[in-house]
């Protein structure tokens, strides 16, 4: 089952750009038990592994924007490595509902704000000049939020993107997997040493997510990412409110 877990949600991120950390580290916790802290490390780790297969298809069409990637990581890159620390203090601290609740609540935000985006679609792909300059602060708030519950690279990145950049849609996603790819890579390595992955779990999950990588960003060649991207958002919100629940309900035990 964790095997094609993997697989599926590899599938989402190589056809639409995302749904990888904000879709696995859920899935993970609810579907396998698996603790906060290590749900998010393995999730990065399984990103990494995920992306850095995807990207290249986007770097050999020349659908990367390496400079709006480069200010985006010039935030995220610091900013992951508070989120870090963020999420091991709360670990050190046995905040485990307090960690749900964050969790849940981040990847409910993201699915209201990629429910915005479909709204406000054709406005912000008309105004984006001129606003590269915010790349790099932007980049710092997804870096916490990735560093923290291992969610925000892929739907805040498109989104920052989509706002600040006159970029194609295909360039927007690839510019953002290749951000996503370096910012999940930090930020993993990070919980790696702090001892928040399951090695087990990221090799099952590996196994059937490689495959899954390498279909969607094929995939994504002839199937229009749209529809894919409104159900999994659709899915974002309810996983995301399963782990609010969950993460409400265990403050009142």
């Amino acid at each position: 089952m964790m095997t094609l877990a993997g697989l599926l949600v590899a599938l989402a991120v190589g056809l639409t750009g995302v749904g990888g950390g904000v879709l696995m580290t859920p899935i993970l916790i609810l579907g396998f038990g698996m603790q906060p802290a290590a749900a998010v490390g393995t999730a990065l780790l399984f990103v990494t592994v995920v992306k850095l297969l995807a990207a290249p298809v986007y770097v050999v069409r020349r659908q990367v924007d390496y400079r709006a990637a480069g200010l985006l990581l010039l935030g995220g890159l610091p900013g992951a490595a508070a989120g870090v620390l963020v999420h091991r203090w709360f670990a050190h601290g046995n905040l485990r509902s307090t960690v749900l609740a964050l969790v849940g609540l981040t990847i409910v935000t993201l699915a209201l704000v990629q429910m915005c985006r479909w709204v406000r679609c054709r406005a912000v792909t008309e105004n984006g000049r001129g606003r590269r300059g915010w790349l790099s602060w932007i980049g710092l708030a997804i870096g916490v939020e990735v560093g923290f519950s291992s969610a925000g690279a892929g739907a805040l990145g498109n989104l920052a993107l989509m706002n600040c950049t006159r970029a194609a849609p295909a360039v927007i996603v690839g510019t953002d997997l290749v951000f996503g790819l370096a910012l999940a890579a930090a930020a993993g390595s990070l919980h790696f040493s702090a001892g928040h992955v399951d090695s087990d779990a990221l090799r099952q999950l590996c196994l059937g997510g490689i495959p899954g990588a390498l279909a969607g960003a094929w995939m994504a060649t002839f199937l229009p990412s749209r529809p894919f991207r409104a159900a999994l958002t659709l899915l974002m919100f309810g996983l995301g409110s399963r782990l609010l629940w969950e993460g409400v309900r265990s403050f009142a035990r």
